[in-house]
């Protein structure tokens, strides 16, 4: 490897910058557990894990990074990140010494909640990897359309731990990167050998190599630093190099934390007295010893700076550096330190020893030997040539919804009608819409708008079947032009995908409008990335679709029960799940405005809700074809369909039953009003399109009655509010019956609640239905129970 030039004076800056983010990160990490006045539970900080990679992001933020460049760091380094952002004054003093704690620098890097420059949010092991990977793809992406002003070429780095290799979402993403002929991609991977509970099996290394260069990853194994490279020169030194390699993870933790002295008698008593090696050794004391053992790549600022500078080329490329865990601290190698914590005397020895004066623990350059070198060095940084790197993109305007004219129609189907005629549309927002699918673009009804608008590769690829005249109902078209990103079977690498074509606007400033289809029970197999992509406020639709026991002959394996809590639940994501398709279509051209939207956290004190921040959307559909009412699109309607509810039947002053449902179960539950009309007094009906916007809006108004705002009442309140006390609900939903089951709360009425508690099974749509209660029979069943328990109770109160 040709050296890099590095000049005696940078490396030293470099290396006093090292030992000065070093200490910031051990000291913050202290002060929060033995210092500042804390809690019941212990703080923790991860002091080992942080100094295994501070070398690494040292070389990285200081001298080898640009500002395009985009870094997901590891979650155990945020105090090393937030050290360094402290340095360069995107990060507070105050924040420092709150460190874990309310509103201080965050526990991981965060996007939403820290204030210095977090690329990507990571603390979901394995995640801020993946999503390193999809970035490049959307950067690529961008960069391929005519209509982006800004076009970055930038690396999408990931800092990884060596534990974090576990986790299978990083083999789903690297064969996903092979398919898309993945670029300009780094993976630095913290081989330090330790995790939580212990040291990681010998030659994993060799494995790791294994599988990156079968998908075609340049691999750069970073194992000495120059102090051993220097020694391997001398004369025994190829034989101290052959001991370095055969010993084993442990053995060389051990070492590390015993110290020179522990080093000299392993290495003499297991090379023998060979007269070369003997000098090596004994031309060094226990210090020096101890200090060229543990001078691992990893930790030298030379072999790191000329290692990352070799690279020439923009293939993916993962280094394996070798780290201790711990380094430069008296935990250093030691198999408990994941969670261990120096204690107070052993902060004060290191103290000590990297060289900060009491009382100057908080001073951005104390360990620093010349902090004005250091200063004007930091002002020449690339990385931070050009500030704070968060970019902002215009919102692209619809031009209003797609109505369509089907009298029969599944929203699935809908939904995709309603993206075929806005790719005929070819506006502004037709052109910023990516679509994507894990293998399920067909059955999800996407086919359409790929046929239109093609499928997005770098290079244009030939249509085989095409091109030898084989008729296919598919005209898919690869090229740099195309809209749609299809994906292999993984719904983990959906969402990470999503998450980061959703931070388009943010990261690579320009904006996208990205919308992923997934069969609606499989939601829950990349529940994790869907919750990294809200929690990082990334802006996306997931369309889950078919839905329910609806997808009836397809049995248990592919019907969703609890998605529909999973929508309430989920932070960042409003849910919703239209039975009709004018419903369908008001959302759908809502959502396109909500998901662009960044306004502050302020309630609409119509609903509650916070409507001006905007987020991300779910979309609950289903196969099922519904007869369609006569299209409806007075404002009312459109409002109460965007608020969660609306009255299809309204109620009277004598209505005792209200019929609430949810999604496609609107026929069984007309069906049921009407013939309860005959023997029931003005059966109302609720029709519900989002009871997670509903109970959001709820609970946000009784919280605002509890701090004064005593008016304050949402959707569901007014809705519900002329309904006298001794009407009673019944809801109705193909999905958990929790989902409705709360709106006996708001007013206090008896609510009975249908709905499907348990695993699906194979059969006709009218067979599940009645297998689990929600069919009309089973409505009217309940209606029925509701009035007897009515009548039992005034005779009751009679007698």
């Amino acid at each position: 490897m040709q050296a890099h030039k590095l000049s005696t004076a940078t490396l030293n800056c470099l290396k006093d910058l090292e030992r000065q983010v070093l200490w910031h990160a051990c000291w913050m990490i202290h002060n929060a557990n033995h210092i500042r006045e804390k809690g019941e539970v212990k703080v923790g900080g991860h002091q080992a894990s942080s100094a295994s990679i501070t070398s690494i992001m040292t070389a990285l933020y200081f001298h080898i990074l640009r500002p395009e460049d985009r870094v997901a760091v590891k979650p155990h380094a945020a105090p090393v990140f937030h050290a360094i952002q402290y340095l360069m004054g995107n990060q507070t003093r105050e924040k420092l010494q709150n460190f874990r704690g309310f509103g201080g620098a965050q526990s991981y890097p965060s996007r939403t909640k820290d204030i210095d420059d977090v690329d990507f949010s990571t603390g979901s092991v394995g995640l801020g990897v993946g999503i390193t990977a999809f970035a490049s793809i959307i950067q690529d992406y961008i960069a391929a359309k005519p209509w982006a002003q800004k076009k970055s070429d930038g690396r999408m780095i990931a800092l990884v731990g060596d534990a974090e290799l576990d986790e299978g979402n990083i083999y789903e993403c690297l064969q996903e990167g092979w398919k898309h002929d993945l670029r300009n991609t780094w993976w630095v991977i913290d081989y330090n050998r330790q995790s939580l509970d212990g040291v990681v099996r010998e030659g994993l290394w060799q494995r790791i190599e294994a599988i990156f260069t079968a998908f075609g990853w340049d691999v750069k194994v970073v194992k000495y630093g120059a102090l051993q490279e220097a020694a391997f020169k001398e004369p025994g030194g190829e034989t101290l190099r052959g001991w370095i390699d055969r010993c084993p993870n442990q053995l060389y933790s051990a070492l590390t934390f015993q110290g020179g002295a522990a080093w000299r008698k392993r290495l003499q008593d297991e090379i023998g007295d060979q007269a070369h090696v003997s000098k090596l050794l004994a031309s060094r004391s226990d210090e020096d010893l101890s200090a060229l053992m543990s001078n691992l790549g990893g930790h030298c600022i030379q072999t790191l700076a000329d290692t990352f500078a070799s690279i020439d080329h923009d293939r993916p490329t993962v280094f394996l550096a070798y780290t201790i865990k711990g380094w430069g601290t008296p935990l250093a190698g030691h198999k408990d330190n994941h969670a261990g914590l120096m204690t107070k005397a052993q902060m004060q020895d290191f103290q000590q020893k990297i060289g900060v004066r009491a009382g100057e623990e908080w001073e951005e350059f104390a360990a620093v030997a010349d902090a004005q070198a250091a200063k004007e060095f930091l002002k020449s940084v690339p990385f931070f040539a050009e500030g704070t790197r968060r970019f902002t993109s215009q919102p692209v305007q619809s031009a209003g919804p797609v109505l369509l004219d089907d009298r029969e129609l599944s929203t699935q189907a809908g939904f995709g009608k309603i993206l075929d005629a806005l790719a005929q549309r070819d506006d502004a927002l037709a052109a910023r819409i990516v679509t994507m699918a894990p293998d399920v673009t067909v059955s999800t009804n996407l086919g359409p708008w790929v046929n239109r608008r093609g499928l997005f590769a770098r290079e244009t690829q030939a249509d085989t079947f095409r091109d030898e005249k084989v008729p296919s109902a598919q005209k898919w078209a690869f090229g740099p032009g195309g809209q749609h990103i299809e994906l292999g079977i993984a719904e983990m690498n959906l969402f990470l995908l999503l998450g980061a074509a959703g931070l388009s606007h943010s990261v690579f400033g320009e904006r996208l409008l990205p919308i992923g289809t997934v069969y609606d029970p499989f939601v829950a197999r990349g529940l994790d990335a869907l919750n990294y992509a809200c929690y990082q406020d990334a802006r996306f639709m997931i369309v889950g679709t078919p839905s329910g026991v609806t997808l009836a002959p397809e049995g248990g394996a592919h019907q969703s029960i609890g998605s529909q809590l999973i929508g309430m639940s989920q932070d960042g994501l409003a849910s919703f799940e239209p039975a009709y398709l004018d419903e369908l279509s008001v959302i759908m051209d809502w959502s396109f405005d909500y998901m662009q939207r960044d306004g502050d956290a302020v309630h609409d004190e119509r609903t509650w809700l916070r409507d001006t921040t905007g987020g991300s959307i779910y979309l609950r559909l289903t196969t099922r074809p519904l007869e369609q009412m006569q299209r409806r699109e007075d404002a009312a309607f459109r409002q109460g369909v965007i608020d969660g509810a609306y009255w299809l039947r309204e109620p009277r002053p004598n209505t005792q039953l209200v019929l609430a449902y949810q999604g496609c179960v609107a026929p069984e539950v007309l069906m049921a009003a009407g013939r309860l009309a005959e023997r029931h007094r003005d059966v109302a009906v609720l029709a519900v399109t989002s009871a997670d916007r509903l109970n959001a809006g709820w609970t946000a108004a009784q919280r605002a009655r509890r701090h004064g705002h005593h008016a304050a009442e949402s959707h569901i309140e007014a809705l519900l509010a002329p309904l006298s006390d001794a009407c009673e609900i019944i809801t109705v939903t193909d999905g958990h019956p929790a989902t409705l089951g709360w709106f006996g709360s708001v007013h206090g009425h008896r609510t009975v609640s249908l709905g499907v508690e348990h695993f699906g099974q194979t059969g006709t749509i009218a067979d599940l239905y009645a297998h689990f209660g929600i069919d009309t029979d089973s409505i009217i069943e309940a209606a029925d129970a509701v009035a007897l328990r009515r009548n039992h109770r005034k005779f009751r109160q009679a007698g």
